[in-house]
């Protein structure tokens, strides 16, 4: 049986303005954001661009999963600020 180290993963994103960073990073927080237990998710606005760290000790393939359910949240929340131009 072999060990499970867990997987990482990191993303920058980067935005036209300020305010639209720290829109879609609130949105995505992990307030706001419900990631599977034991999964450590961090997100924060700097300036123009979102850093996210995500930490899953299940492995690549609840990592990969994370990753699109949170990419999926990116898009809907970068969708709705575009609604309010």
């Amino acid at each position: 049986m072999s060990q499970n180290s867990g997987a990482e993963a990191e993303l920058t994103l980067r935005y036209p303005d300020e305010e639209t960073a720290w829109a879609v990073a609130e949105a995505v927080s992990p307030d706001n954001y419900q990631a599977p237990e034991g999964m450590e998710v961090s997100v924060k606005s700097r300036k123009t661009e979102i850093d996210v760290h995500i930490r899953c000790p299940k492995g690549v393939g609840s990592l990969i999963s994370t990753l699109d359910d949170l990419l999926s949240c990116l898009a809907a929340a970068e969708k709705a600020l575009k609604g309010l131009d």
